[in-house]
């Protein structure tokens, strides 16, 4: 039966991009008009270029993300929210209702409407909830249909909100310890531009009245300065468009490679990086098996949410060697991007049959190492980069006064 991916507007005005089985176009656009607006219908062609996307397809992709963003804790407190009502008794139409009906993003809201309409004629929670990949991904639809499928859907929700509340907190932990010299080196570069932009063109006049030749470096500067001040908008143009086009590096294939690579490589905010996906790894395993999830679907699922490029084909290659009948810690230790740590715990956990608990203590060890990192760096980061933000401003004052200095040394040879 062919695969046809399809884009259609769904009951809730949100952009839905997904596959599907039918046995004909025919077939699927009936399917399709029935749960809303068709926009594109097209057959998935066979082999590996079947899902690779295209930088343009990246970019809709981005620019849709941005439109229906939801925050992580919004959907934290709505998965522990339908938790506890669902726990409590209330059938999951009326859970939904009350949590739409108190829901104060627009989106979201009408996400909820929506999934509790579909819900009321008899669709699942898992099938209502793929219809909106943008609110809940690949292994957020998992674990609800494991939950569905073993009759334990209430302690699977509560899991997974105590799982997405642990990656919140990882993501903002990094954030915080990125955010602070990312921040500073925006104040740099905007100082920079005010000095280039009002300030030396100035002290330009100044060399001019002098009449002596300008020292190399303060020669560059200005001339860096004339081009800054005279062509201000076509250079804060040129500017964006570099960025811009950087950006769209990165959607490429090999451009994604190379920067994922550089993140990892980069002096303590790669380790950084590294362990907060190690940690992502384990954890995001660990609650997937002790869901029911099997190895195979559950790689599939963590490959999904890797935010990394060298660590998603990392769990591809083990994906492919368990298929070739390896053990998930050989596997994994082959691949050689796991540290001895996971490894040792893996092939614990698969001797003991405690897989899921072993891969939970994994995540707790890493979780333990991202946080003592951070604790350092934010002790570390701030001095260092004041340290390093005037001596970039002071070598630039310095070479604005050297025509100064020199002047006044000439002016004293005269004898004046």
């Amino acid at each position: 039966m062919p695969t046809f991916n399809y884009v259609i507007k769904n009951a809730a005005g949100e952009r839905v991009e997904a596959q599907m089985k039918a046995a004909s176009m025919d077939a699927a656009i009936e399917n399709l008009r029935a749960q809303g607006t068709l926009i594109s219908l097209k057959e998935r062609k066979s082999g590996d270029t079947a899902n690779r996307k295209t930088v343009l397809d990246k970019i809709n992709l981005a620019v849709e993300g941005l439109k229906q963003h939801v925050g992580l804790r919004t959907l934290v407190f709505f998965t522990r929210q339908l938790s506890t009502m669902f726990s409590a008794g209330l059938t999951l139409e009326k859970a939904i209702s009350n949590l739409a009906a108190a829901e104060t993003n627009k989106k979201f809201k009408r996400t909820l409407d929506a999934i509790a309409g579909e819900i009321k004629r008899g669709v699942q929670l898992s099938d209502a909830m793929s219809h909106y990949p943008y609110h809940f991904d690949s292994l957020y639809v998992a674990l609800v249909k494991a939950g569905e499928v073993s009759g334990s859907l209430h302690s699977v929700l509560h899991d997974l909100a105590d799982y997405l509340e642990n990656l919140e907190d990882t993501r903002q932990k990094v954030k915080s310890a990125l955010y602070y010299p990312v921040i500073m080196m925006f104040i740099l570069a905007v100082a920079l531009l005010v000095l280039l932009w009002k300030i030396i063109p100035q002290f330009s006049d100044i060399y001019e009245s002098l009449g002596a030749g300008l020292p190399a470096p303060t020669l560059l500067l200005v001339t860096m300065s004339n081009v800054v001040s005279q062509n201000f908008l076509t250079t804060m143009f040129f500017a964006g468009l570099v960025l811009f086009f950087l950006w769209v590096l990165t959607l490429t294939d090999r451009g994604e490679l190379i920067w994922d690579q550089m993140k990892l490589k980069f002096p303590v905010f790669g380790n950084l990086i590294n362990l907060s996906l190690l940690n992502k790894y384990a954890k995001t395993l660990g609650i997937l098996f002790s869901s029911g999830v099997t190895v195979t679907e559950a790689l599939k699922l963590v490959r999904a949410v890797m935010e990394n490029r060298i660590m998603a084909e990392a769990v591809d290659d083990v994906g492919e060697m368990l298929k070739d009948g390896y053990s998930l810690s050989v596997a994994m230790d082959r691949v050689g991007v796991f540290p001895p740590i996971m490894l040792q715990l893996t092939q614990t956990g698969e001797e003991s049959g405690e897989l899921d608990g072993l891969l939970t203590k994994a995540s707790e060890f890493y979780q333990k190492q991202v946080d003592s990192i951070i604790e350092r760096l934010t002790s570390l980061i701030e001095p260092l980069i004041i340290v390093a933000v005037g001596l970039i401003i002071g070598a630039i004052v310095i070479v604005i006064y050297l025509p100064i200095f020199d002047f006044g040394q000439a002016v004293q040879s005269l004898g004046y």
